[in-house]
């Protein structure tokens, strides 16, 4: 099978087309032909040699794919040879056959391409299981996610919408405001132009916010701390400015706050076979009915991986990047 090697750690010139044996599968996997993969956050800091793949995963980029069956394995019950899916993978994503649990695949909900299904796992996955699960956000709440341009954020600011929370959210563009509102953000803020904790305690008059979900870091730390309101979740997934900050931590205790944060990677196959369930039963039938859909920013063929990688890494994009097997 074709693929994309990193044969060393670096800028995204390091992603190059190979070709090497197809996967084998577990008893409990599923082979999957690939049309399509999605780019994510992981994958460039996987490629620069700062996240390096859990034991025993595919050393092969890739997150999450959207194809067809090719094979099942023997004690493989939910799949047939044929039959289009969309999975959340350990690895092996950038490559034309890749090997998956079964219980981290979905189907293709009604209505979309495979370009649009290989764009849903990873994030929904992220999402569900933060700010649902780890947060538990509640109809009538109050949700802010930074970063609501990106992949994680438009998705995070749907599901908000459609669970029946008001959904806040900043971005670093006018156009990135505009995109975030259409998608049902009550408020977007840019915070090149404004500071999201004096107009968010406005809002809420001062009563702040329920749930946070930050992939920033660095000196959004204390602010979050400060805007959330009583009994409030800080659910931390990234650093983009860093985990590092100097940080008073008294809000903690005033406000009886819950700061978290996870990675979902590492986490077990029975782990991510729950949230796919959840999914499937909260989420899957609003992508069928057109309630909520996957913003796709660019699509690339795979051979122009590295192009994907350095549009990723430009912050100029909205929604997802995905790479495509059918140029």
């Amino acid at each position: 099978m074709k693929y994309i090697d990193t044969p060393k750690f670096g800028g995204a010139e390091v992603l190059t087309m190979a070709e090497g044996p197809c996967p084998s599968i577990e008893a409990n996997e599923i082979l999957i032909e690939v049309s399509a993969a999605g780019v994510n956050r992981p994958d460039v800091i996987q490629r620069s040699g700062n996240y390096p793949a859990p034991a025993g995963a595919s050393p092969i980029l890739g997150l999450e794919v959207a194809g067809k069956v090719a094979a099942v394995g023997s004690k493989v019950s939910t799949w047939k040879v044929g039959e289009p899916v969309c999975a959340l993978t350990n690895g092996g994503g950038y490559a034309e056959f890749v090997a998956v649990p079964e219980g981290q695949c979905l189907p293709i909900p009604e209505g979309l391409s495979m370009i649009e299904a290989a764009a849903l796992p990873e994030t929904a996955f992220t999402v569900w299981s933060n700010v649902f699960d780890r947060a538990a956000l509640k109809a009538g709440e109050k949700f802010l996610v930074h970063g609501g341009a990106s992949g994680i954020g438009t998705t995070a600011i749907q599901f908000a919408r459609i669970m029946g929370a008001k959904a806040y959210t900043t971005v670093g563009s006018t156009e990135k405001c505009d995109a975030c509102l259409a998608l049902g953000a009550d408020i977007a803020i840019n915070y090149h132009e404004a500071d999201f904790l004096e107009v968010l305690k406005k809002e809420t008059h001062k009563k702040g916010i329920d749930v946070i979900l930050d992939m920033v870091g660095g000196e959004y730390l204390q602010k979050n701390l400060k805007l959330a309101a009583l009994d409030g979740r800080i659910i931390n997934i990234a650093y983009l400015q860093g985990p590092v900050a100097q940080v008073n931590f008294l809000p903690i205790m005033l406000k009886r706050l819950t700061l978290s944060g996870s990675t979902l990677r590492p986490q077990s196959a029975d782990v991510k076979t729950k949230i796919a369930q959840q999914l499937l039963e909260h989420i899957w039938p609003s992508y069928a009915n057109g309630s909520i859909k996957p913003i796709i920013a660019a699509v690339f063929p795979i051979n122009k991986a590295a192009d994907a990688h350095r549009l990723m890494e430009s912050n100029q994009h909205i929604g997802k990047i995905v790479l495509s097997f059918n140029d």
